[in-house]
């Protein structure tokens, strides 16, 4: 499995239409990702550009930015 890629703006869209369907698949991929030993990177695209700004390799992590997402809901 590679790294999974998360793109900011995307999650900031669905908080904005409080989609929680497709915010739960996303961290469900990005669980599955570091499960198998890969990391999870957060990028924001600038210019066009995707530059990436944070990564996560654990689960506690992914756990902290989750419930960080989930709290402006």
């Amino acid at each position: 499995m590679q790294e999974y890629i998360i793109d900011v703006s995307k999650i900031e869209e669905l908080q904005t239409i409080s989609n929680i369907n497709e915010l739960d698949n996303i961290f469900e991929r990005a669980k599955s990702t570091i499960v198998n030993g890969e990391k999870v990177q957060l990028v924001r695209k600038l210019q066009g550009q995707p530059q990436k700004f944070d990564e996560f390799s654990t689960l506690e992590e992914l756990a902290d930015y989750k419930k960080t997402v989930y709290k402006y809901l």
